[in-house]
């Protein structure tokens, strides 16, 4: 396994940048629980945890922290499966079930927000593997980080399919206060039978919404990624009707339809998965994503379309992929307005 080697990303060859962190700083565990049955946990102390997104990504951001690598989640679809290769570990079930755990994440971002250098940017978690994954629950690192946030003022956003959210409430909602804060949830579809093929390790969607509805109970704006649609299984009209109909229902701000894209390493695992569970949809995979790793525009339009129409009539607006919430008085960091159009955003 090339700890030592580890860089950041394709971005960063292992040869031109340090690494993360040392070899002789892992530590693997095992735990013999219901949840964690089957599952290793390589914790290491990391030497950076802000990341500089690449200038060549699409990304409304420039800066993010993801405490871990690797996800229960198991969503057969994840584009950061890819990930997983630069540690020699397997993009498929490797990624499930290997959790990379950077523990000392809190204290490390508390440090480098403190640094002179640093000019308070907004800050995205969630955009890479989830932060409130079940890993979450045994190591408990989002409040530390949240704490860090809160008490420089710097603002930040999440992205999450993960219900462990809801233990941080106070602490959202404290910063929140005091600088902008943006929570975003991925519910991609309501279909109870696609939900447990193709997202095993997730909430149910319906629990994902729970969040929606707590979060604005506590005055805290949450947006919905409608995210992944995925074609010829969760893109029929009654079925982006119920999708956006629960949404509205559960208050969310805004409502944002992100089709499914297939980037190497998650194309591959996602082409077993269907193979294996609907084999007569993949010459239809085949022709739909001949050109690479994204839907043609007119697919993505045409959901798009259908899905800012069920959201004004169901009374919320579209929105881009922005970092709905609230924001206080004074002047804090605000993204750049997303480009409108069908632009498939390789959040998910």
């Amino acid at each position: 396994m090339r700890w030592e080697n580890l860089s950041d990303g394709p971005g960063n060859r292992p040869d031109r940048s340090p690494a993360l962190f040392d070899a002789d700083a892992v530590v693997t565990r095992t735990f013999d629980t219901p949840e964690f049955r089957g599952v290793t946990f390589h914790e290491v102390r990391a030497r950076s945890i802000l990341n500089r997104v690449p200038g060549a990504s699409r990304m409304p951001f420039e800066w993010t922290v993801n405490p871990y690598r690797g996800c229960t989640h198991a969503c057969v679809y994840c584009f950061a499966r890819k990930s997983h290769g630069y540690l020699d570990l397997d993009t498929g079930i490797g990624f499930d079930t290997q959790i990379v755990v950077k523990v000392n994440a809190p204290e490390l971002l508390r440090r480098q927000l403190a640094s002179p250098r640093w000019q308070g940017e907004h800050i995205a978690m969630g955009t890479n593997v989830d932060c409130y994954q079940r890993a979450e629950g045994r190591y408990g690192l989002m409040p530390g980080i949240l704490t860090a946030l809160r008490d420089r003022a710097n603002p930040f956003s999440i992205l999450t399919k993960g219900t462990l959210i809801l233990r941080d409430l106070d602490l959202l909602q404290q910063a929140a206060e005091v600088t902008e804060v943006g929570v975003s949830v991925s519910v991609g579809f309501t279909d109870p039978a696609l939900w447990r093929s193709i997202e095993p390790g997730t909430p149910a969607p319906r629990r994902r919404l729970d969040v929606v509805r707590a979060l604005a109970e506590r005055g805290i704006g949450c947006g919905v990624l409608m995210a992944p649609v995925v074609p010829f299984l969760g893109d029929r009209h009654e079925q982006l009707r119920d999708t956006v109909r629960a949404i509205a229902a559960a208050g969310a701000s805004s409502v944002t339809p992100l089709v499914l894209h297939l980037r190497p390493g998650a194309r591959e695992w996602f082409t077993s998965w269907l193979t294996r569970h609907h084999p007569q949809l993949v010459p239809r995979y085949e022709r739909l994503y001949a050109h690479g790793a994204y839907a043609p525009n007119w697919y993505q339009r045409g959901i798009t379309r259908q899905v800012h129409q069920l959201a004004e009539e169901y009374g919320i607006g579209p929105a881009g992929p922005g970092r709905p919430g609230r924001t206080p008085d004074h002047d804090a960091p605000r993204p750049s307005p997303p480009t409108p159009g069908a632009t498939q955003l390789s959040l998910l």
